[in-house]
């Protein structure tokens, strides 16, 4: 496992990552089929006429997919204030041909400045696991709870240890290294974020929508690479990633896993 980063070390990253990608899927995420994967996945759990937070959107590249797509109202706030210019900026780019309406402001997912119950949909994607413990974690999952009307949805995607071990338990069986978890995160424990985000938030399902994904690009990609010295296993743009994304997911071995809770009341 990488050091952990302290927490002025993990928003440096994030600003030096808004400066260097702009507008590109790279500044949350260097796995561009990853993200689309996932945008996929929630996407199909927007209604039109939703009103969404999506907490830690980053520069907006999948929020403004989120309102492409749906009729929806999304507000998208983002802890670095370098993520949430451009994502203004990407917003004014596509002003008139949006099917929804997007707002970005900064904020932070452990003191909402939101009002009670105010959401039907809140999004969370790779937010928690940048927190510096489960105590925080678990205060943005209340905070989340928080601005979710009775019944409404908490959509949170996170890359967990349970996932992540397992791939690396399955790349173990055919002689590669293990990918260490990075020092900027904190994946989470799923049966421990199921048990904290109780009695507010109940779990309805545990997506594993990147387990093909991450078998196909983390295991078969570098045992090909042996043979086939031209592969650049570290290309997440490369046909072949682009064609394992195309498959459907099975199988418990994706790091990436999204948590579909509902509110209480």
């Amino acid at each position: 496992m990488s050091e952990r980063l302290t927490l002025e070390e993990i928003r440096e990253f994030w600003t030096r990552q808004a400066i260097e990608h702009g507008g590109a899927p790279a500044a949350s995420w260097s796995d561009v089929h990853a993200i689309d994967l996932e945008v996929r996945q929630l996407v199909a759990r927007l209604q039109d006429g939703d009103r969404v937070l999506d907490v830690g959107c980053a520069n907006g590249y999948s929020t403004l997919q989120y309102a492409a797509a749906r009729r929806v109202n999304v507000r998208g706030l983002d802890y670095i204030p370098g993520m949430v210019a451009e994502a203004r900026r990407r917003l004014a780019e596509l002003s008139g041909r949006l099917a929804g309406e997007a707002s970005f402001e900064v904020g932070d997912i452990t003191a909402l400045a939101e009002p009670d119950a105010a959401y039907d949909k809140v999004v969370v994607v790779r937010v928690l696991i940048n927190l510096a413990d489960f105590a925080r974690q678990v205060t943005a999952l209340k905070e989340c709870a928080r601005v979710l009307r009775p019944g409404g949805l908490l959509l949170l995607s996170e890359a967990t240890l349970q996932g992540w071990r397992r791939m690396n338990a399955f790349r173990a069986d055919w002689g590669l290294t293990e990918i260490p978890m990075p020092g900027f995160n904190t994946y989470l424990d799923e049966e421990a974020v199921v048990e904290a985000a109780r009695p507010e938030l109940e779990l309805l399902e545990i997506a594993n929508f990147a387990s093909t994904y991450f078998v196909l690009t983390r295991v078969l990609k570098p045992l090909l690479a042996k043979v086939a010295p031209t592969v650049d296993v570290a290309d997440p743009a490369s046909n072949f990633n682009r064609w394992a994304a195309s498959l459907p997911a099975a199988g418990d071995y994706g790091t990436q896993k999204m948590f579909v809770f509902r509110r209480a009341g």
